[in-house]
């Protein structure tokens, strides 16, 4: 069975952004069930269509997209995944959009590509950052360490195999590089990542790279070596 695209809700002020979001995705058969003009709007719009992903201006009236999303996030019973999408590359953003539970951060000078795929991407359970933002979390959560508590978790429950991927995902590898590292079929790695996030309580990919440089699983200098040794 073939599987539907993915159900998605835009929320921007802006007529013309949600204009073109409207028709690049729809070019790619993906549906767009609602928009909205502000974060109220939003949250009544996630509630009453259950989309499969928001598109989220952080910028707007009445509320904000940041406060919207917690709000989305809190005691959803299918609780949607939330790209937050600004013109402003700003850190302060990136760690508040995280906290509130999204994601993906994405910038709105993404290609129409990296739109569709990034919304298909977080659909799926997976995760994404822009490369530019990555590379500054990583380098914060490696310098400082976390300040949230929720990411303070226990590895001890991970296996070894376990605790070897959460590495290797922290160092930026995608499931096809972590499978070829290992010498795992994909699905195998799908499995371990899984159970990862399952016994760490996370909610996808994002925080476990948090969670990994957070605890000193792995440090800032490592990612971009690990990379390098997975390219053919």
């Amino acid at each position: 069975m073939t599987e539907q695209p993915p159900r998605v809700l835009l929320a921007d002020d802006q007529t013309l952004v949600r204009t073109g979001f409207r028709m690049i995705l729809r070019a790619d058969g993906i549906g767009v069930v609602a928009e909205a003009t502000n974060g109220a709007e939003a949250v009544e719009a996630a509630r009453r269509t259950r989309p499969d992903v928001i598109l989220m201006d952080v910028r707007m009236p009445e509320m904000d997209g940041l406060e919207a999303t917690r709000r989305i996030l809190t005691g959803a019973p299918d609780e949607p995944r939330v790209i937050i999408l600004t013109t402003f590359d700003l850190d302060r953003y990136v760690y508040a959009a995280l906290s509130a539970g999204a994601s993906g951060f994405l910038l709105k000078d993404v290609t129409p590509e990296q739109l569709t795929a990034a919304v298909r991407t977080v659909r799926t359970g997976d995760a994404l950052l822009a490369p530019a933002i990555t590379r500054r979390l990583v380098k914060r959560f490696a310098r400082h360490g976390g300040d949230t508590a929720a990411l303070h978790r226990d590895l001890a429950s991970l296996t070894p195999r376990e605790l070897e991927v959460l590495g290797l995902l922290a160092r930026g590898l995608s499931n096809a590089e972590l499978a070829a590292r290992l010498h795992l079929a994909e699905a195998t790695v799908k499995t371990h990542v899984a159970r990862i996030l399952a016994k760490l309580g996370l909610r996808d990919r994002v925080q476990a790279v948090i969670v990994a440089y957070e605890t000193g699983l792995v440090s800032a200098g490592e990612r971009e070596a690990a990379r390098r040794s997975a390219e053919p």
